[in-house]
């Protein structure tokens, strides 16, 4: 029986996670400013990885057990670090926060295409597939109204996050299909080695020499902040969670986030929003919501290496 500590501990670290993930859109808006997108999640994908084997030193096993596991976690780092980050923080610079969180919550949407494919235990439902083509069309009101009021790039750049986070469901399954003899902390570390290498690369031929970035203040409070709060932190409160709550309760942080997003977005950047993109986001909200109404798993234990997070949308 959890004591009266433990759930208050239990509700801090949530209401922690919620706060943070919904403000680390706007802190990527901001930080956008400055540091060219590639570099920016390169350089804070680096610190989070030195961060996170950091704590998990003499603590839990640091390397996978099998050879094909370096397989899968450089494969599912690369869709989850070296697409779906980037095209994130790209589309950032020509779409409000608020609606690039609101685009990042498909993932779920297609978390549950992908797990019908490749997980027999997770069928498709028609009162699943109805909350996934209801997101769908508030995923086409946002990108149509962004064409029409943004102009082209607009366009593309929430295209653009809603590509990564197919990519972002697509590596969730298949971790989901494989689990992996290894600690949380240390998937989502090797997750992110094997995604930055390319990143580094090509943000050194595409950006240029980081040490001539616009170092600001700010710019580095949000690098910072973003690596250290919203990576390292979040997954180690994520992980902190899992035994202790349930998957479909850890689930409704993915609704209190992009509401979130937005609310950071509005009041401290100066967002503004059309009717239409918010009907759009309720629409998404809405599919996400009919989709985890349904899940109704018996509280248990989460095996180790298990990614029930795929429905949570990061930034």
């Amino acid at each position: 029986m959890p004591t009266q500590s433990n759930k208050l501990a239990i509700a801090a670290a949530y209401v922690v996670l919620c706060v943070v993930w919904s403000s680390t859109w706007l802190a990527i808006k901001v930080g956008l400013r400055d540091l060219p997108p590639i570099s920016f999640v390169a350089i804070r994908f680096v610190i989070a990885v030195a961060l996170l084997t950091a704590v998990s030193i003499g603590r839990v096993r640091l390397r996978p057990v099998r050879r094909s596991d370096y397989q899968l976690l450089a494969f599912t780092g690369l869709l989850m670090f070296s697409l779906n980050y980037p095209l994130l923080f790209w589309g950032e610079k020509y779409v409000s926060s608020g609606l690039a969180a609101v685009l990042q919550a498909t993932i779920p949407i297609f978390g549950l295409l992908f797990a019908h494919l490749l997980l027999p235990e997770e069928p498709m439902r028609w009162q699943r597939l109805a909350g996934a083509l209801l997101a769908i069309a508030g995923v086409a009101l946002i990108c149509g109204r962004l064409l029409d009021r943004g102009g082209i790039l607009a366009f593309w750049g929430g295209l653009g996050i809603v590509i990564g986070a197919a990519g972002a469901a697509y590596s969730n399954v298949l971790l989901k299909r494989n689990a992996l003899e290894l600690a949380p902390a240390m998937i989502a570390a090797w997750q992110m080695f094997f995604g930055i290498i390319p990143l580094i690369a090509l943000g050194f031929a595409v950006d240029g020499n980081p040490v001539r970035f616009h170092w600001s203040t700010m710019s580095i409070f949000c690098l910072l902040y973003l690596a250290v709060i919203g990576s390292a932190l979040t997954f180690l409160l994520l992980y902190w969670l899992l035994p202790r709550m349930t998957v479909t309760n850890l689930q409704t942080i993915s609704l209190i986030t992009p509401p979130g997003a937005v609310a950071f977005g509005w009041f401290l950047g100066g967002e503004i929003f059309s009717l239409w993109s918010l009907l759009g986001g309720c629409f998404v909200l809405a599919g996400v919501w009919i989709i985890f109404r349904k899940i109704k798993p018996a509280p248990r234990p989460e095996k180790l290496g298990e990614q029930p997070s795929a429905a949570l949308p990061r930034a």
